[in-house]
């Protein structure tokens, strides 16, 4: 990221993120562990070319990618980074792997019982294929997400043939094309009080837990070369709760080893907090357990969030960059986790800010700022951030920062 510096030193201002927080009473948001953190500049970074995430990540032999809407994406437009469109350009620029937010989940592609709608999913596979980009699939199994058909008319006596069906069919459509599946999502859940830590879903109600082993192992048969994945959030920080929530997961990970259940990797979503606890020694022995069982480790879903940061829009940016920067450098540092995606590229269009959503909102009215490129499409501190935790994660293939 030497380079990037040098551009901003160039063009940008020289204000360092974190002289002057106190002014703007945001020290006391930012939570200690972070403030060490120093980014030098805040001047927007030449983010293009050899100064993208996806080419310091490909240097190091990584993947990092976003998760995106189909709909938004200029697909007459996409010649290798260069379409007209900011937001089909930056996806292009930056990542080298995509997940669609919603367009692979049940209720967008089964309208009916009898009908599968590939409309979405198959444009971003054709997108990535013009872009140069690896695709996972999100994802096959979930409580959430299910079409008002599905509640309506799974029994015991026939949802094992729906789920299978519906894996076999989706997995089958796109064998071959990705690299990998989240074949069951936020399947613990230890509030819920059982034994094992299972989440009360319609498919441990009407199959019982060998749901989970039904899922891997449709899938496996259906699509032989992804990568299939489990995936979960609230595993990440030394909380009681995520303790016995991520105590949880490793249990259910030993079990699938020793059942010989076909799996590659966990999947751990990062929905972190700015002004929360952070990660730490608890994930960095998850990660090495995960290790042990011959698993590797995606981020798979990271943003911050930001509602309850004090202060500007800077505020905000530092907080973020800070959370991302210690994460990043923490989570890369394995060698078994190969990709990091984050729930969105631009404050524009993450999921935090949808009216639509359950989350709280700002205090002051403004939208929260928590990825790489804010609503302009410009790179924020956190852009900077992860290139910097890219680049010390692992030697440069070329040899080169």
């Amino acid at each position: 990221m030497e380079r990037i510096r040098r551009r901003m030193q160039e063009v940008g201002s020289r204000r360092e993120f974190l002289t002057g927080v106190a002014a703007l009473g945001a020290v006391a948001a930012i939570p200690a562990p972070l403030r060490g953190l120093r980014i030098e500049r805040t001047a927007p970074a030449d983010s293009s070319g050899a100064g993208s995430l996806r080419a310091h990540a490909a240097a190091r032999g990584l993947m990092y990618g976003t998760a995106v809407n189909p709909v938004l994406l200029d697909l007459e437009g996409a010649t290798g980074g260069n379409s007209t469109d900011p937001y089909t350009r930056l996806v292009a620029e930056q990542a080298n792997i995509l997940v669609a937010e919603n367009s692979m989940k049940w209720g967008a592609l089964r309208p009916t019982a009898d009908r599968f709608d590939f409309t979405q999913g198959d444009r971003l596979l054709r997108f990535a294929g013009i872009e140069g980009q690896l695709v996972r699939g999100h994802n096959l199994c979930w409580h959430q997400s299910v079409p008002a058909w599905l509640t309506r008319t799974a029994s015991k006596d026939n949802a094992r043939e729906i789920l299978t069906h519906h894996i076999q069919v989706v997995a089958g459509h796109y064998r071959g094309k990705l690299h990998s599946w989240d074949v069951v999502n936020e399947a613990v859940h230890p509030s819920d009080g059982l034994p094992d830590g299972l989440r009360k879903t319609l498919w441990l109600d009407l199959i019982g837990p060998d749901y989970l082993e039904l899922a891997f192992r449709t899938a496996a048969a259906a699509d032989p070369e992804a990568k299939l994945t489990y995936n979960d959030y609230g595993i990440e920080l030394d909380t009681p709760e995520d303790v016995k929530k991520r105590e949880m997961v490793l249990g259910l990970l030993k079990r699938f080893k020793a059942k010989g259940v076909p799996i590659h990797a966990v999947g751990v979503q990062s929905h972190l907090d700015a002004t929360g606890p952070q990660p730490g020694q608890g994930l960095k022995e998850f990660i090495r357990e995960a290790a042990r069982m011959d698993l590797e480790v995606y981020v798979t879903e990271m943003d911050v969030n930001t509602h309850a940061v004090v202060g500007s829009r800077e505020a905000q940016d530092r907080a973020v960059a800070a959370v991302f920067g210690n994460y990043m450098r923490l989570a890369l540092a394995e060698p078994n986790v190969p990709m990091t995606l984050t729930w969105g590229i631009t404050s524009a269009h993450t999921w935090l800010n949808d009216a639509n959503t359950d989350q709280r909102r700002r205090p002051d009215g403004t939208p929260e700022r928590p990825l790489p490129f804010d609503d302009r499409m410009m790179p924020t501190p956190a852009f900077l951030a992860i290139g910097e935790a890219i680049d010390r994660s692992r030697p440069s293939r070329s040899g080169n920062a």
